[in-house]
């Protein structure tokens, strides 16, 4: 294989900013980039698999590393034999780092959905987290880069948007006059009236701003998805994460979204075995899917960061860590197949992937009809659940 070749690993940040890369070295010859990811310590480990496996498949290409890997883990990754340098992660959407052309043309998605980073950085800290080390603070684009984003993306015929970042709802702090996230999402519906559907990765609940609020439960073309940032379901850990809600928060505002839009499904990010957490402190992180409409889970093993306040507070056993992750993974399951089970026969709108399979409106994944066009959006309407999929 010749060519360059751009590998991601972690966020849908990390997604959308591969596509400019890709873009940028589009023409150039045996070079390969990954896009690192470091939150825990086992986006590490497959930061190096990824590394590892690459250098066995392209032997001769120049082999790149960037992301927030490339930056908190930069002396272990120099010493990688594979490597043969590293892109801080400020600097990889900077032309000059890759010695190409200003202005290179924009290359199609390789994605179904269009991944807009409308934000980067963060300015909180949490405890838990080594990100901002990676990210830098937070910064935004200006509501006509934004459009211009999108527009290049809707030309080339991407069918749905996602608005993401590192922080996506401290999204206008930065800008003059200190603008909030439902602002863009506003202007966005109102520039392409022929986009069909948008969606928002990961959100902080804390920073919803009304008019944002008023969109989730309103405007149809804003997916009936929300993905929260709740990280755990007990007082006392989210102030020792330095989370800036509550847990009666997170339930307050799930129950004002499901009373105004009771399609809206639920996911959430959460942790298990953050440092100090007792048998009583898991039993409500359990409790947050048990009682609300978790469906969509992203369950974290905790794992110390290094430089992080976290990492010097009394640590869980590994195991204790692990099976407690198990188990709010079975609890998602549990959900989510009694939900599953609930859709069987009801119509649904589904986005078509390049797997055979495709996500509806609330992200429900479908198995569709055998070469169905990648980007066609069908009505579906399933008949069962098979192999943790609806059919």
């Amino acid at each position: 294989m010749s060519g360059s070749e751009v590998v991601s690993l972690g966020c849908r940040l990390n997604i959308a900013e591969s596509e400019r890369i890709r873009a940028m070295l589009a023409g150039e010859d045996n070079v390969v980039v990954v896009n690192s990811c470091a939150v825990t310590s086992e986006a590490v480990r497959q930061t190096r698999q990824a590394i590892r496996r690459l250098r066995r498949d392209r032997p001769d290409a120049r082999l790149l590393v960037t992301g927030c890997a490339a930056d908190i883990e930069r002396e272990q990754l120099a010493a990688m034999p594979e490597v043969d340098g590293l892109v801080p992660n400020r600097d990889k959407l900077d032309s000059r780092i890759w010695n190409v052309p200003e202005r290179a043309p924009p290359a199609p998605s390789q994605h179904t959905r269009a991944f807009i980073a409308v934000q980067n950085g963060c300015d909180h800290a949490c405890t838990f987290c080594v990100i901002p080390q990676g990210r830098g603070e937070s910064r935004s684009l200006t509501v006509p880069q934004v459009l211009h984003e999108v527009e290049r993306h809707l030309e080339q015929g991407a069918p749905e948007v996602v608005l993401t970042g590192v922080d996506v709802t401290s999204w206008g702090h930065d800008l003059p006059g200190s603008p909030q996230l439902g602002t863009l999402v506003r202007a966005l519906l109102d520039a392409f009236p022929a986009l069909r559907r948008l969606r928002m990765s990961s959100l902080d609940g804390v920073e919803i701003d009304p008019l944002l609020f008023e969109l989730f439960t309103q405007e149809e073309r804003v997916m009936p998805h929300i993905h929260l940032s709740l990280q755990h379901g007990h007082d006392l850990i989210l102030k020792r994460m330095k989370r800036r809600h509550l847990r009666a928060d997170a339930f307050d505002l799930v129950g004002r979204l499901v009373e105004r839009r009771p399609d809206i499904v639920v996911g959430a990010d959460l942790i298990a075995g953050f440092p100090t957490e007792d048998g009583a402190m898991h039993q409500a992180n359990l409790s947050i899917i048990r009682d609300l409409p978790v469906i969509h889970g992203h369950i974290f093993p905790y794992s110390p960061r290094p430089g992080t306040p976290a990492a010097r507070m009394p640590q869980l056993d590994r195991s204790v860590i692990k099976a407690r992750a198990t188990e709010l993974r079975a609890a998602v399951a549990e959900k989510q197949t009694a939900w599953q089970d609930g859709l069987v026969g009801k119509r649904l709108s589904v986005l078509a992937e390049s797997d055979g399979t495709g996500y509806a409106e609330n992200f429900a994944r479908v198995a569709l009809p055998h070469g169905t066009p990648r980007g066609t959006i069908l009505d579906v309407t399933p008949t069962r659940v098979e192999k943790g999929m609806l059919t």
